[in-house]
């Protein structure tokens, strides 16, 4: 089984590749903490949570944020943002660093935070709390639903059922607008990060893409693992022995 752990006090050689202190924004670019630490497997180096630290709104004060939901700030730089918001974040199991002591913990942590991340029935675009959950008219099985779909592939007028041409009476200016109204809507790209009828969101055990800061963060965080993990009362007597065996190597020669 992973082990996992914190870098704690940990510095990086160059402070500028270090993340820690970049501020964390959520929907609306409200401002929702300050990435404090890291989560990461301690074999491999791979991050797997940002801990957030929310300066006081929250009562435990720290959160954590799988590193697939995270992503480079589009309005402030060196920044990052996820798609949430405090309410969403309130309602996350308690967040305690003292669970990492006990795999038995860690694992019942987890599986209830896991259990917080599912799909809100209530759609919102990315970066903003405007509803796009989709309406009668748009719902998939929907007759003008459809229709506004086959025009948008460039096959308008069709009929959807069969692959037949269809003939139809003129539609009324209402009508018209209607349609063009569901064409937009079954073009336009809605922001969704989960896939229409997905209806868990899967933690992934590590993400890349985030943005140039945080993946020189990661690189550099499993170039120097061994170094990182030295306090580890799990892992760090291990990698001190294999220190000492080189050094008596060394010396030998």
């Amino acid at each position: 089984m992973a082990h996992y752990g914190m870098l704690r006090d940990y510095r990086f050689e160059n402070a500028a590749e270090d993340i820690r202190g970049s501020s964390l924004y959520g929907l609306n670019d409200e401002k929702l903490g300050k990435i404090d630490d890291v989560i990461f497997d301690h074999s491999t180096g791979l991050i797997r949570y940002a801990v957030v630290d929310t300066g006081g709104w929250l009562s435990t004060k720290k959160f954590l944020v799988p590193v697939d939901r995270l992503r480079a700030s589009s309005r402030h730089k060196d920044d990052f943002q996820a798609d949430l918001n405090r309410q969403q974040i309130e309602n996350f199991p308690p967040y305690s660093e003292k669970d990492l002591d006990s795999e038995e913990n860690w694992g019942r942590y987890e599986h209830a935070y896991r259990s917080q991340w599912k799909e809100d029935p209530v759609m919102h675009r990315a970066e903003t709390d405007r509803n796009i959950t989709p309406t009668t008219q748009q719902m998939q099985g929907n007759i003008e639903s459809q229709r506004a779909a086959d025009a948008a592939h460039g096959h308008p007028r069709t009929g959807w059922a069969t692959g037949s041409e269809v003939s139809r009476e003129p539609l009324s200016p209402q009508e018209r607008r209607q349609e063009e109204a569901d064409i937009a809507a079954a073009e336009a790209d809605t922001g969704r990060v989960v896939p229409a009828g997905v209806n868990t969101v899967m933690i992934q055990n590590s993400a890349a893409g985030i943005g140039g800061r945080w993946d020189t963060f990661q690189a550099r965080l499993r170039e120097r693992r061994k170094e990182a993990v030295t306090g580890c009362r799990t892992c760090g007597v291990a990698v001190q022995s294999d220190r000492d065996t080189a050094a008596d190597l060394k010396k030998a020669v």
